[in-house]
């Protein structure tokens, strides 16, 4: 019985101590100590709309916060658009970047008052170029010869190196398949390297084990590999390349030069539970559900971020199928109600095959069919409809699951899954990609509050995550804009750097030709 006085006692002290930490934690709205700082806030208000063009006018935006000018890659014009944004409220629109001369604009990038243009050629299985361009004069200073479809431009952080992404897209016949490459630029010394993947061709049978993917028609790894985009670390030694079509990332050595990994990041079973999808744009509602079918991730954007010492990537899961309508070309999708299904895999075919269920679904025909006898054992659909974060050598620490289909249905249905109206209708994506996660940016502020932006291509809307936790991200708000359509790109501006002095998020969109400014109030 002493014993248990004694505990009791411990017991008490322990919580008199312990409440009176908490309530130091908490704080009692005083300033007594001057150790208490309010939270940071995060709240992104939608402040002002800018018009660039038509369609194909606003992919990409890179911001100088010297000149405060916002450099927009402009297809529809074959320029990059550039406009004063001092005041976001009232852009000035400047003289355009005219590239006309050396091919077609896909990405921009902004360093230390340079302008990297990343530029494919008229056929764009010839080598490109990267442009770099004085932000304050506009005038081209140098120009670097890059591979095949450079589709995206970045900086190191301490601007050392440019590096290009070159996707290495076939022509439509499929015939001239030029292989996809990184283009490093050391701009110091002014020594180009490229960095190809064909160290990696003879490991091509173990990787697609794990879920990589090399299935173009006679071609190897090297060829099918396709670049669409780059991260550096913090160090700016190493870069992620996201490899979208063949379900990878690449991890590059920025001074060798070389690939030295890649990480296949396998399949997503929507037959688990938070993994429920909507399959069918004819089921004429929002029906999520488990079914047994597999998404490919098939990353587009890709981001780096160090949260308290931890490196980790993010990718945007946007799904993409080959489809080459030459001669003799190559597509490879298929909806699930035109396949055969075999019968001890999946017993309930006809039912699995109607349209309000899977029978809509698009799936590709390259995998699945596991003894080769001309049915499908398995289904593997394009995209996994959502986010994930991985460590720095592709281990998953978190995937959104199916949170970006329950937040978007519950706060915005009108949306789901591609409701654009009144160009477009309610669910109509459903049997293709969803929402199509497209493109990822984090915002750190004051190393204390990490905030993840996901822009939702078909959903014409940018989801707002924090990360602080990689491990466990909460869901904080989906910003979207009447008029704005298929964000392609989403750039944050720190406070630090923003001409309101406030936290802006600058959002490119595709479709509609227009860039939209949000703010943290």
């Amino acid at each position: 019985m002493r014993h248990f006085y004694k505990f009791s006692i411990l017991l008490l002290v322990f919580t008199v101590i312990s409440c009176s930490k908490f309530d130091d934690f908490l704080g009692d709205g005083k300033d007594d100590d001057d150790d208490y700082d309010d939270p940071i806030s995060v709240n992104f208000q939608y402040r002002s709309t800018l018009q660039v063009g038509g369609e194909g006018a606003s992919e990409i935006a890179a911001f100088d916060p010297e000149t405060n000018k916002l450099f927009v890659v402009n297809v529809e014009s074959t320029v990059i658009s550039v406009f004063d944004i001092s005041n976001v409220d009232s852009p000035v629109v400047l003289s355009p970047i005219d590239i006309s001369a050396f091919g077609a604009p896909n990405s921009v990038a902004v360093h230390d008052e340079m302008l990297a243009v990343a530029v494919e050629a008229a056929v764009k299985q010839d080598p490109g170029q990267i442009l770099i361009f004085d932000t304050e004069t506009q005038m081209l200073s140098a120009s670097y010869p890059a591979g095949a479809l450079p589709d995206m431009v970045t900086f190191s952080p301490n601007g050392k190196y440019v590096i290009a992404a070159n996707e290495g897209e076939p022509d439509d016949n499929y015939l001239n398949d030029p292989e996809g490459s990184i283009t490093i630029v050391n701009l110091k010394s002014g020594n180009i390297k490229t960095a190809d993947f064909n160290s990696f061709n003879s490991q091509e049978s173990s990787l697609e084990d794990k879920g990589f993917r090399v299935f173009g028609p006679n071609a190897n790894l090297a060829q099918d590999v396709e670049p669409e985009y780059i991260v550096v670390s913090a160090d700016s030694k190493t870069a992620w390349v996201a490899l979208q079509e063949n379900n990878g990332v690449a991890r590059v050595n920025l001074n060798s030069g070389r690939v030295t990994d890649i990480y296949p990041l396998g399949f997503k079973d929507y037959s688990m539970p938070g993994n429920k999808i909507d399959a069918s744009n004819k089921d004429g509602d929002i029906i999520l559900k488990n079914w047994p079918v597999f998404g490919i991730y098939h990353p587009d954007a890709i981001e780096y971020v160090n949260i308290n010492g931890a490196e980790y990537i993010i990718t945007a899961n946007e799904g993409d199928a080959r489809e080459y309508e030459g001669t003799p070309g190559f597509i490879e999708e298929e909806r699930i109600k035109d396949i055969v299904l075999d019968p001890t895999a999946f017993p309930d075919a006809a039912i699995l095959q109607e349209e309000a269920n899977l029978g809509r679904l698009k799936i590709t025909t390259t995998l699945g069919d596991l003894d080769n006898d001309g049915d499908f054992d398995e289904l593997y659909s394009f995209g996994a409809r959502s986010f994930t974060i991985w460590t720095t050598n592709g281990q998953m620490v978190y995937d959104s699951g199916d949170d970006i289909a329950f937040q978007t249905s519950a706060l915005t249905p009108e949306s789901f899954n591609g409701g654009k109206e009144p160009t477009g209708e309610f669910d109509d994506r459903s049997d293709d990609k969803g929402a199509e996660p497209e493109a990822v940016e984090v915002l750190n502020i004051d190393d204390e509050r990490y905030i993840l932006f996901v822009g939702l291509e078909r959903n014409d809307q940018v989801m707002v995550y924090d990360i602080t936790n990689p491990y466990a991200p909460v869901f904080l708000d989906i910003l979207s804009n009447d008029g704005d359509d298929a964000p392609e790109g989403v750039l944050a501006i720190p406070a630090a750097d923003s001409p309101t002095g406030k936290d802006l998020l600058v959002v490119s969109n595709e479709d509609s030709g227009t860039v939209s400014f949000y703010e943290n109030k």
